[in-house]
């Protein structure tokens, strides 16, 4: 088999890069070559875990079809996430934890997707499968993916799997699960020197809803009005990212990771589908949304449920 390039989704997270390295690292052992690659830069929370573990980042890339044939890919499956070309190669496995949505393939491949906080949870099993040992780097990482995903196990993604998996990891990467987890987490916070484009985009996606274009950001912080300070200037941002990619609807979920509570800053034509997603009024184009902290299992499904009874 020719060489894979192993990527998870646009704007890339920690479970993302990781999730990348790790697989990649797995298939080169089992004699598949393989590269770990990016679609993004990693964020601040990403590169204090690579520079924790003294690992390169993996490198950017813009299209695939131009390098190989195959590509594997980690924590998604929807093409509007994925890289730009995906209709140009052929995906020869996935390993993910989200919904399944906007994806086929024309020939049989390995689909791997459990209701787990973290991809890196399913990929600690498969090298346990495969009988393949942990280095302390790549245990370090998947660590830090689960930390990430599940912010430090409280997050309601979160499963009694994701904390045995972050025990174990933690264990063999020679780290304090508590300690270490917070600092990679504070690590992320910090967004006085980022733009309100990159605050935007460090960390969303862009979904499909019923023929709806929706698009969800998400910034961990640990004051809230470090965002909401600057409320004028990302409804600006979010209104030209609207023009210029044609969102039914923009959310911004800024997330207290002290008091796990978010307020979403919403934006867009269709914004009344997320009033009656949480049955809540949004003033100012924000809303309060006590205890949610997770976009996967708390803001896509009701907003999913939502634009599907009101298809237009």
């Amino acid at each position: 088999m020719s060489k894979l390039l192993v990527f998870g989704h646009q704007n890339p997270d920690t479970d993302t890069i990781a999730s990348a390295i790790a697989l990649s690292y797995l298939n080169n052992e089992l004699s598949y070559e393989s590269e770990a690659v990016a679609l993004g830069e990693p964020n601040e929370e990403t590169k204090y875990a690579l520079d924790y573990f003294r690992v390169d980042p993996p490198r950017v890339i813009k299209t695939a079809a131009n390098e190989v044939e195959n590509v594997i890919l980690v924590d998604h499956n929807e093409a509007q996430q994925s890289v730009s070309d995906i209709n140009k190669v052929t995906v020869k496995a996935v390993v993910d934890h989200h919904r399944i949505a906007n994806f086929e393939t024309a020939d049989p491949l390995y689909y791997r997707a459990e209701p787990v906080g973290s991809t890196a949870t399913i990929l600690l099993k498969i090298f346990k499968e495969y009988e393949v040992d942990l280095p302390s780097h790549i245990a370090g990482l998947l660590l830090s993916a689960i930390v990430s995903d599940t912010l430090l196990l409280k997050s309601p993604t979160c499963t009694t799997e994701d904390v045995r998996a972050a025990g174990e990891l933690a264990e063999l990467a020679g780290v304090s699960l508590d300690e270490y987890g917070f600092k990679m987490l504070r690590a992320g916070t910090d967004i006085t020197s980022k733009t309100a484009r990159e605050i935007l985009n460090d960390d969303a996606k862009s979904f499909e809803m019923a023929g709806e274009n929706v698009r969800i950001g998400q910034v961990n912080v640990v004051d809230v009005n470090d965002v909401l300070d600057r409320k004028d200037e990302i409804l600006e941002a979010i209104r030209q990212e609207t023009r210029e990619y044609d969102y039914d609807l923009y959310v911004l979920l800024v997330t207290d990771i002290i008091e796990n509570n978010s307020v979403a800053v919403v934006d867009g034509p269709a914004y009344r589908q997320f009033e009656m997603a949480f049955n809540k009024p949004i003033q100012l184009n924000t809303v309060e949304l006590d205890g949610v902290v997770s976009r996967k299992k708390q803001v896509v499904p009701p907003l999913t449920d939502v634009f599907k009874k009101n298809k237009r």
